[in-house]
């Protein structure tokens, strides 16, 4: 493989294995500050088990996802240098916001939670939890803000003299309606995949408990997991139906912003009135559209997707032909080397994400579904079936997530900034312009080598390190450690708990 490939490579593994972790970050925590929230104020002390059992999870997952994450600014210098060289002007700005705005506050205010149990009041502790999960939540935002900029780029001039794109309006970058669809259909998808971990685990504790019979299990199951489980359970079904309706004005957007990577989840060569929303198809998709047979479909739904209307005029969706000939004619049938340009993503890629990313998801509603009703008027569930569903649903928002993220970038292919249909046409970058000229092939490998080593260590870790906690469960009944709760006689007495 050539350089150009090699850090195709290197960027969707470490980005891939980076996002695994930041939905359930982005999710799990404002879910524990309500925890404490519900603590503080009901002073029940089931939520204060809750809150030090799920926020020691949330920690372990953060940490990694700090690591993990770290590698991506330094991949965009080395392997994408031509990248960072158009566009270091206004993709830096949202990064460089992100690291100082949301991951300095999240820093301070984390540490503050993690060591002032007993050194600041309850309310100030509260306060540092919420303020580490708002920050999380902003630090996704101009992490999107920048994404959402390659997908639709606005706010910039193109500088003839230097072949750079300047920005011009911070306010236009941060406004981006791209951005602005984007952000709450990550965030509810983050939701999502903390309201299934929460009930997940929380079920099977219940469930576990509640085979055993005994009177203060059964007491534990009802007072602690039960609650965590409904909160889950809440949770997902308002963050699904969140998803659903962002992920609706992102494919109005889509058809709008980038028909191509529309036309290209359905495999849709021609275009046509009343598309239909394939949910199987069979043949060659890595060859083109012309011999995949549609097996079971749904009329009219992309053209839905894309158009808000399921038949007539208003419904047309152009196909990957019809993007292939409109692109080629305004922005070069060839490259400056006489490579033929093709514009179509690639197609089973594009195609088979875009439906995983939905087929997983659905392990989310059927957990939901099974939970709210084995749950209902205070009951606890004893069923080993919730118990198995609930550990095959934990992974799977995860790996939809995972899938959107592909979907998302691969489907934007060839293009690393896509041309804004009503902007500048300069600006704008080809993928295979965007790579390093001055680094080597072999050094990009060693390094995706060496990274997807240390990915794979980091991996075992973490799927360690949650396991033996999660199944440690929640704390045994804890004291209230604020300063303002202890005796005058007993500060001198060790803490009973510490992370």
């Amino acid at each position: 493989m050539d350089a150009l490939d090699l850090a195709r490579w290197q960027f969707a593994i470490t980005t891939v294995y980076h996002f695994i972790f930041v939905p359930l970050t982005i999710g799990l925590a404002p879910l524990v500050a309500g925890m404490q929230t519900a603590w503080v104020v009901t002073k029940n002390d089931r939520w204060l088990r809750l809150t030090k059992f799920f926020g020691k999870l949330l920690l372990i997952n953060f940490a990694l996802g700090v690591v993990t994450g770290i590698w991506q600014e330094f991949q965009f210098g080395m392997a994408w240098s031509e990248y960072s060289r158009f566009v270091g002007d206004v993709f830096g700005a949202p990064l460089a916001m992100e690291a100082l705005a949301a991951f300095f506050v999240e820093s301070v205010f984390l540490g503050v939670w993690i060591f002032g149990w007993d050194r600041v009041s309850k309310k100030i502790h509260l306060a540092s939890i919420w303020l580490f999960a708002l920050a999380t939540n902003l630090s996704a935002f101009f992490i999107l803000a920048a994404n959402s900029w390659m997908q639709h780029p606005v706010g910039v001039i193109y500088n003839e003299a230097t072949g750079r794109a300047e920005m011009e309006s911070i306010w236009a970058v941060l406004t981006n309606n791209t951005l602005l669809a984007a952000f709450p259909h990550t965030i509810t998808a983050a939701f999502l995949t903390a309201g299934t971990f929460v009930t997940g685990v929380a079920a099977w504790w219940m469930v576990r408990l509640a085979r055993t019979k005994k009177a203060e299990n059964l007491e534990t199951a009802r007072d602690v997991y039960r609650p965590a489980v409904r909160l889950g359970v809440w949770v997902m079904v308002v963050a699904g139906l969140g998803v659903i309706w962002s992920g609706d004005i992102q494919g109005k957007l889509m058809y709008e912003q980038q028909p191509g990577k529309m036309s290209s989840a359905e495999a849709l060569c021609e275009g046509t009135e009343s598309a239909e929303f394939s949910i199987l198809a069979v043949g060659p998709l890595y060859a083109g559209c012309e011999d995949v047979a549609h097996l079971i479909s749904i009329p009219g739904v992309t053209s839905y997707l894309g158009t808000g209307e399921f038949s007539g005029e208003d419904s047309y969706l152009p196909g990957v032909y019809d993007v292939q000939e409109e692109y080629a004619e305004r922005y070069g049938e060839t490259t400056a080397d006489g490579q033929e340009i093709s514009y179509t993503p690639p197609l089973a890629i594009t195609y088979w994400s875009f439906r995983l990313m939905i087929g997983f998801a659905a392990f989310s509603v059927a957990l939901a579904l099974v939970a709210f009703w084995l749950t209902r008027k205070g009951r606890i569930s004893d069923n080993v079936w919730l118990s198995r569903l609930a550990l095959l649903a934990i992974p799977m928002p995860f790996v939809a997530n995972s899938f959107g993220w592909i979907f998302t970038e691969v489907g934007r292919q060839p293009w690393v900034v896509a041309p804004n249909p009503t902007g500048i046409d300069q600006v704008r970058l080809l993928t295979e312009r965007g790579v390093s000229t001055a680094v080597p092939a072999g050094v990009i490998l060693t390094s995706m080598i060496v990274l997807t080593i240390i990915y794979a260590i980091l991996a075992v870790v973490w799927f360690r390190l949650m396991h033996r906690y999660a199944i440690e469960g929640v704390p045994d009944a804890v004291r209230d450690e604020s300063p303002e709760a202890q005796d005058p006689d007993d500060s001198d007495r060790p803490l009973s708990f510490a992370y």
